[in-house]
């Protein structure tokens, strides 16, 4: 059996960084075209709108991570234990970016960035000692 570890982390990154980069033409859209434009650039330093913008951003960073730790994942001969941890732990890391826009649009609390926030760095210390233990 053939490993496919990784291959989730590069469909899902894909995916989610589609979704970012769509809603960053949201944001271009409400920052240069909406009718109410100046009052959404005043506010765009403070609250929901910078929250957002940070939303924007480490979705697509956190995307990007995905499809790069899915590739390693999936060429470099990791050990298997190590490849699951850090392939689950760095999809669990896209809860930051959507964890900030539940937080802005649905008022839910911030668990979910703490949550996506830790989760994307212990993936990252993960995979440095897997590949540092390869043979």
């Amino acid at each position: 059996m053939e490993n496919k570890v990784g291959k989730i982390n590069i469909a899902v990154g894909l995916s989610v960084m589609a979704t970012f980069m769509m809603y960053g033409f949201l944001l271009i859209y409400m920052r240069d075209f909406h009718p109410d434009k100046e009052a959404w650039i005043a506010a765009s330093h403070i609250g929901a709108h910078f929250e957002s913008r940070l939303a924007h951003v480490h979705g697509n960073l956190f995307s990007i991570l995905n499809i790069v730790f899915g590739y390693l994942l999936l060429t470099l001969p990791i050990a298997k234990n190590y490849a699951k941890w850090v392939s689950r732990l760095a999809l669990t890391g896209l809860l930051m970016p959507i964890g900030i826009l539940a937080e802005v649009y649905l008022g839910v609390p911030f668990y979910l960035v703490l949550v996506g926030a830790l989760s994307i760095i212990v993936a990252t210390i993960l995979l440095a000692i897997a590949i540092w233990k390869m043979k």
